[in-house]
């Protein structure tokens, strides 16, 4: 989709570009191919200049680019360029007041391999880790994991980002990650209910009592959120698809179910959601 992309060249808006694919301009290519005469819009040598460029950064891989450019609400074509070079990303926190809030795990996930990262264990080596990928896809990440994750480490995360809660939202869907994966038939089976205050209390429950169970299925919970990222992006990215002429031959494949690497204990869930319910409600 980036390449038949018009949106991130300066005075192309989504009306210009609508024009320029009626007219049957549909890719950078086409745009070079043009015979003079044939109506680019009103500036032809710009229009030709934007799209060489663009066709170098994406040789380059230059992921950071085209997020610089793109409109905020056009960020999602990235994705089947750079998606080999992309990681779904999602943290949990002590969920303490902030300045004491600190990351207890990282969840992350690139389409092949799921990484899991634990404070007091391996969690400093996120750090140096991410640095192999050039795009980001969270939920709410922009607002949350991202500026925690730079606080945190003392880094800067200059990867191109994809946020779903912002994608999916345009499309209707709303309610948090959990909500807008129930909305698309998403099944967290033994994880159902489990959501971010008793992620709290399962890494609660592993310090203070040493349940190794309670941290198997906080890293169970952690994984999900990054694993099911990826299926959210795909469902999100072919819906945003029936806006353009690029339904039918850009539409991806759903990605096939992944195993997690922890399970769930369901006895600590049901004690830890008895506890919630007693002290909480």
């Amino acid at each position: 989709m980036l390449t038949n992309t018009f949106s991130h060249i300066p005075g192309i808006g989504p009306k210009s570009e609508q024009l320029l694919w009626k007219k049957g301009i549909l890719s950078w290519e086409d745009v070079l191919r043009a015979v003079p005469g044939e109506s680019l819009g009103g500036n032809r040598r710009h229009l030709r200049s934007c799209v060489q460029e663009s066709m170098d950064r994406l040789k380059d891989r230059d992921a950071h680019y085209f997020s610089k450019h793109l409109p905020v609400n056009h960020q999602w074509r990235l994705f089947p360029e750079f998606r080999n070079s992309t990681v779904y990303l999602d943290i949990e926190t002590s969920g303490s007041p902030p300045p004491h809030n600190i990351i207890t795990t990282i969840a992350t996930y690139d389409g092949r391999e799921i990484s899991y990262y634990v404070r007091d264990y391996n969690l400093y080596e996120f750090k140096h880790d991410v640095q192999r990928y050039d795009v980001v896809v969270t939920y709410n990440g922009k607002c949350f994991d991202i500026p925690f994750i730079e606080s945190f480490f003392g880094i800067k995360m200059r990867q191109a980002q994809i946020d779903l809660r912002f994608v999916l939202k345009s499309l209707g869907f709303t309610g948090g990650l959990k909500g807008c994966e129930k909305k698309l038939g998403i099944d967290r089976h033994d994880l159902d209910g489990v959501d971010g205050f008793l992620a709290v209390l399962l890494w609660n429950d592993y310090i203070a009592k040493n349940n190794i169970r309670a941290l198997e299925t906080l890293l169970a919970y952690n994984i999900l959120d990054a694993v099911n990222l990826e299926t959210l992006m795909v469902m999100a990215y072919n819906m945003k698809l029936r806006d353009t002429p690029f339904l039918e031959s850009h539409r991806l494949e759903l990605p096939p179910p992944v195993e997690n690497l922890f399970e769930a204990d369901v006895a600590t869930v049901k004690k830890l959601m008895d506890f919630r319910e007693m002290h909480y409600s």
